[in-house]
């Protein structure tokens, strides 16, 4: 079946004054719409429909915008602003403006908002404009990533297969690997870093997923891969090719991932044993890695923390080891924005991006990781009761009871649905919610207990269990059968003797 998505993107263009362009079509307020079609497979059509309401700057924001800096400015026009989720305001400044510094057209703040220069005319504007709504909100490579699934290998980015699948739940572990006991007692304080650098970024993914976090202290786990010994700097390496051979043995001792209802991310800090200290990670180019670290796809990241070994032979072991988790949560931090498909990608020289502080994410940010798990959800809702109504062709003797179908399908097919309209009204977040009650829905219908004990017994096993069993029982009935036929049809033939 065919998946038509419409996502509507409601868009404030405001200008100073002294930035409107002479060559403005129609005078201000007025409203315009542009839709583009991003391309993606045969059976889903994606419209991306900006819907743009183009107006002067009020007395507030034009206070606002006599603020000393582009920030300044950017924090006093937060609460004036459209709090909709998925929602854009996009101020206009003079071309000569001072808010912005020298080079700088395009300012993206950490709300929902941005600062333009007005350019020389309607074009230039217009460009920048694209460029904008372009970053902050989707692209055709993010939604071509949220629905990797249907999409052929050859259209996609090399990072679309990167991000984590869409999920009601994450969960995240810490873990410290020392190898090395003996010469080595490593500390750290992990509630707190946790506290400080994890929990602002989780509050503001909450929105997105359910988090629970651990973390634990594993001892003699090595990995997988014994270093090579480099004597220019008589220091170990890991070179790029042996890294994905680093963690199945690591894998094994987390142990995690077996009882998880949810995708669960790892990350790994490893103090090397004494004997393979000091090791670097190198990059493909063979040059060493600044930050001693490597992530894996869809699984976490590991960071390789090296102590420095004392200079007289006489030193006390095991030695003491505070770990510095300003370095680590800032690594691990970074990981955990490239797993769920945040990382910056690349901008024009004249765009300025303000950087979200401890949040770890700006609110635009956070929609562009709406607008995909929205899509993503649907996708998956589609192929799930697909799966099972092909399940149900094949399998003759599945029937869906009366309240599974009326609870449970229907209802996941109405919130998807629903989900649709919002997308298509501009509603992103009751969009995303109906998309987790159409997820959930789904997943129940095709693991409901009354479709899987019949599941595992169609009839072809039925008569493959049953026939041993009938089968010498059968035997003697089936040759006593055929004996009283003979013995039937002989006294037919037998003329019967007259007296």
């Amino acid at each position: 079946a065919l998946v038509q998505f419409q996502l509507t993107v409601p868009v404030a263009v405001v200008f100073a004054p002294g930035s409107v362009p002479g060559d403005l079509p129609r005078p201000l307020p007025f409203r315009d719409v542009q839709e583009m079609e991003i391309p993606v497979n045969l059976r889903t059509s994606v419209m991306s429909r900006y819907e743009t309401v183009y107006r002067s700057t009020t007395a507030q924001e034009n206070i606002a915008l006599h603020a000393a800096t582009a920030q300044e400015a950017d924090a006093a026009l937060h609460p004036l602003q459209d709090a909709l989720l998925g929602s854009l305001t996009i101020y206009v400044v003079p071309e000569t403006s001072s808010l912005l510094p020298q080079g700088i057209n395009v300012y993206v703040g950490k709300h929902r908002s941005a600062l333009v220069r007005a350019g020389r005319g309607l074009a230039t504007l217009h460009s920048r404009l694209q460029q904008l709504t372009q970053v902050m909100s989707f692209t055709s490579s993010s939604i071509a990533a949220a629905l990797s699934d249907g999409v052929p290998d050859g259209q996609l980015g090399p990072d679309a297969r990167r991000h984590l699948k869409s999920s009601l739940g994450y969960e995240i572990t810490f873990s410290l690997l020392n190898p090395d006991p003996k010469s080595h007692t490593v500390d750290w304080d992990i509630e707190d870093a946790v506290n400080r650098y994890v929990q602002p970024v989780l509050d503001k993914l909450s929105l997105v997923a359910n988090f629970s976090v651990d973390s634990q202290i594993l001892y003699y786990a090595v990995l997988g891969v014994t270093p090579r010994f480099d004597k220019e700097s008589s220091s170990f390496l890991l070179s790029t090719h042996s890294l994905p051979h680093v963690i199945n043995p690591v894998e094994a001792r987390l142990g995690s991932s077996a009882a998880s209802l949810y995708p669960v991310l790892n990350f790994l800090l490893y103090v090397p044993e004494r004997s393979h200290s000091p090791l670097y990670i190198q990059d493909k180019d063979g040059a060493p890695v600044s930050t001693n670290a490597f992530h894996s796809p869809r699984w976490g990241g590991i960071m390789v923390y090296n102590v420095e070994t004392p200079a007289s032979p006489q030193a006390l072991f095991p030695l003491h080891v505070e770990v510095d988790m300003v370095r680590v949560m800032e690594v691990f931090l970074a990981q955990l924005r490239l797993l769920f498909g945040l990382s910056r990608e690349e901008l024009p020289t004249e765009f300025l991006m303000e950087s979200p502080g401890n949040e770890g994410l700006a609110d635009w940010e956070l929609d562009r990781l709406l607008w995909a798990h929205t899509i993503e959800n649907i996708a998956t809702v589609s192929t799930t009761l697909t799966s099972l109504a092909q399940l149900l062709d094949k399998i003759g003797n599945i029937v869906i009871k009366d309240d599974v179908a009326s609870e449970v399908v229907y209802r996941a097919v109405s919130s998807a649905q629903s989900a649709m309209a919002k997308l298509a009204a501009g509603h992103l977040h009751s969009a995303f919610q109906a998309s987790k009650e159409a997820v959930t829905s789904s997943e129940r219908a095709f693991f409901d207990p009354s479709l899987l004990h019949l599941l595992y017994f169609p009839d072809d096993q039925k008569f493959a269990i049953y026939i041993p069993l009938f089968l010498p029982v059968a035997v003697p009935i089936l040759l006593s059968l055929a004996k009283i036929v003979r013995e039937t049809r002989q006294c037919k033939k037998e003329p019967t003797k007259m007296d």
